[in-house]
C-alpha cells in the first residue's frame, strides 16, 4: 500500500477530513477533500461532519479552525509551520496600541493568532476588508488595522480613509517588486496581471484585478482571457492549472515561496493520522472572545 493509500484508509478509520491551503505543496493539494484559502477552509471545517480536521497550512489557520469547531480534534501536520506576519503582533503590543487609541475600532486581518483576536472588535480576509471598512466606517472614525500594513493601505485607498496602521507585512508578498510585473508584462503582454492585497501598493497599482486568492480562482474560470501574471506564493498556480487546463499561468516572481507552507510533505500527514500529532488547542476564554470577532465579520459577509 503506498502512502497516499494510507492516508485515505486512516482518513476513513479516523473519520477525519484533510484541509489544504492555496499555497501548500501539489502533493498535498491532490490529496485534499477540500483547497481553498485559510477561512474558507475554517467554514467548511465547521460544516464538515468529521471528527478530526488535518489542517495543511500554517498555526493561525489551524487556530481558526478550532475557534470554529470547538468540538473538533484539529491537527496541524508540523507543529513548526508558523506565518511570520501573525507573528509580527502579540497580544500585549496590540493592547499597548489600543491604550494609545482608546476610541478606536480594532480589525484585524485573519492571518493573526487567536490570542491577537481575542482582542479584537473585528476580523476581515483580504476578500472581505473593503466591505468591512465600508460596514465599521459611519459610526468610527478610527480603526486600528492589524498586522499588515500593505493589506490595510490598499483597503485605506479604496475606502478614502486613513487607518492606524501596525507595520507588519507579508515577506513573501512585499518581496514581489513593480520591477517583477513590469517584466512579466514585457514578456507576455496579452497576459491579465492578478495581484494579492497583501503586495505593497505599488505593486497592485500595476495589476488588472487585485484580490484574494479565492478571488484569482473565480476570476480565471471567468475570464474570456488565455494568459495570466500572479502576484502572489505560487503554490496557488498548481490549483489554477488544474481547474483551467487550457489556460496559461505566469508567476510574477518565481521565488514567491513561503517555506512555512511548504512544510508540511505526505509523510507527515500520514503522521499527523496516525499519531492525532499536533493537536491544536486554545484556551477557552480566548476561543470565545476571538470566535465573537470572527462570527461578527461571518455576519457582515
Amino acid at each position: 500500500m503506498n502512502i497516499i493509500d494510507k492516508i485515505k484508509k486512516l482518513k476513513q478509520e479516523k473519520n477525519a477530513v484533510i484541509l489544504v491551503h492555496n499555497y501548500q505543496l501539489p502533493e498535498i493539494q491532490d490529496i485534499a477533500d477540500f483547497v481553498g484559502d485559510s477561512l474558507g477552509l475554517s467554514i467548511e471545517a465547521a460544516r464538515t461532519d468529521a471528527a478530526i480536521i488535518v489542517f495543511c497550512g500554517v498555526h493561525f489557520m489551524a487556530e481558526t479552525a478550532k475557534i470554529l469547531s470547538p468540538q473538533k480534534i484539529v491537527l496541524l501536520p508540523d507543529k513548526d509551520a508558523g506565518c511570520p506576519m501573525a507573528d509580527m503582533i502579540d497580544a500585549e503590543r496590540l493592547k499597548s496600541l489600543q491604550e494609545k487609541h482608546p476610541n478606536a475600532v480594532t480589525v484585524c486581518y485573519v492571518n493573526s493568532s487567536a490570542a491577537v483576536k481575542a482582542l479584537c472588535d473585528y476580523c476581515c480576509t483580504s476578500a472581505n476588508a473593503v466591505k468591512m471598512a465600508q460596514h465599521i466606517l459611519p459610526n468610527n472614525k478610527e480603526i486600528i488595522f492589524v498586522p499588515d500594513q500593505y493589506l490595510a493601505q490598499n483597503v485605506a485607498a479604496q475606502v478614502k480613509h486613513d487607518f492606524i496602521i501596525w507595520e507588519g507585512y507579508c515577506p513573501i508578498h512585499a518581496e514581489i517588486s513593480p520591477e517583477n510585473i513590469l517584466q512579466a508584462k514585457k514578456r507576455h503582454p496579452e497576459a491579465k496581471v492578478l495581484a494579492h492585497p497583501e503586495c505593497k501598493p505599488t505593486v497592485t497599482a500595476l495589476a488588472d484585478v487585485v484580490t484574494s486568492t479565492e478571488g484569482m480562482s473565480k476570476y480565471i474560470k471567468k475570464a474570456p482571457e488565455k494568459e495570466f501574471i500572479i502576484a502572489t506564493e505560487i503554490g496557488i498556480i498548481h490549483r489554477m492549472k488544474k481547474e483551467n487546463p487550457e489556460k496559461i499561468f505566469y508567476p510574477a516572481k518565481e521565488a514567491a515561496i513561503c517555506s512555512d507552507m511548504k512544510r508540511i510533505n505526505l509523510e507527515k500527514v500520514l503522521w499527523s493520522l496516525e499519531n492525532l500529532s499536533y493537536e491544536i488547542t486554545v484556551p477557552p476564554d480566548i476561543m470565545e472572545k476571538a470566535r465573537l470577532c470572527i462570527e461578527r465579520m461571518l455576519e457582515i459577509v
